[in-house]
């Protein structure tokens, strides 16, 4: 085992993200748990990514289209970036990247 860390020189896929610290669950199984098809499911775990993840890695997992088409299931989970996202939702239709 290398010096980087226990999941270092794991598959990327068996990997587990940095931002899912409190939670075994790797790669392979998150991309898993963000296609499943109840929303009510999938926003669990988009709303970890939205609220733990960088800003720039959110994008990694998710995109803005199914951020804006599970936002309602979403915005439960994401805690102290909750006003952050909707500010961001808000600039982004004001800018006219999302429809009004």
């Amino acid at each position: 085992m290398s010096d980087r860390g226990p999941d270092h020189d794991l598959d990327p896929a068996a990997r587990r993200p940095w931002f899912l610290w409190d939670a075994q669950v790797s790669e392979a199984e998150l991309r898993t748990r963000l296609h499943h098809p109840d929303p009510a499911v999938r926003a669990q775990w988009q709303g970890v990514i939205m609220r733990e993840a960088r800003f720039r890695e959110v994008f990694e997992y998710l995109t803005l289209a199914e951020i804006v088409r599970d936002f309602e299931h979403i915005e439960r989970h994401l805690g102290r970036r909750r006003a952050f996202w909707i500010w961001i939702l808000e600039g982004f239709r004001r800018d006219g990247i999302l429809p009004a």
